[in-house]
């Protein structure tokens, strides 16, 4: 089974209040699950981080540990930072990223194969939008 996820993290003031967003599809680009959520406040690194560990938890969650085994993971991010780092072109030099980064590769273990692959923010669409819905629904229900 080939499944492709979108995520996407962001802090509203660096480090801010921040949200994750996710999309679940399959290999034909059909929705299975979609999330978004607040977050502790953080910086956007952080929350890109977060929104890759968020979702590597839901595919196992909804398909299990057998066959997440057996998996293949496309996983499009429009953070170049984070893909580079996970590809092992980029260092992972900033000490609150560390755990983050370990944290994803401890849940990578579970799954087969797997991918990541920098997009440009206009296909992070749908994610992005859970980010924001989310902040500003965050926003909202301070006023």
């Amino acid at each position: 089974m080939r499944l492709v996820i979108y995520t996407d993290g962001g802090s509203r003031g660096n480090p801010g209040p921040a949200a994750i967003g996710f999309v679940i599809c399959n290999e034909k680009e059909e929705l299975i699950k979609q999330h978004g959520q607040v977050i502790e406040n953080t910086t956007n690194n952080e929350a890109e981080y977060q929104a890759l560990i968020f979702a590597l938890k839901k595919v196992k969650a909804l398909f299990g540990g057998e066959k997440a085994k057996d998996m293949e993971l496309e996983i499009r991010m429009d953070s170049e930072l984070i893909v580079k780092q996970m590809n092992h072109e980029y260092r992972v030099s900033e000490e609150n990223l560390q755990p983050l980064f370990i944290k994803v590769w401890n849940l990578l273990i579970d799954f087969g194969k797997y991918k990541f692959i920098a997009i440009p923010r206009e296909k992070n669409r749908e994610a992005d939008r859970l980010v924001n819905e989310a902040l500003d629904a965050k926003q909202e229900n301070l006023f």
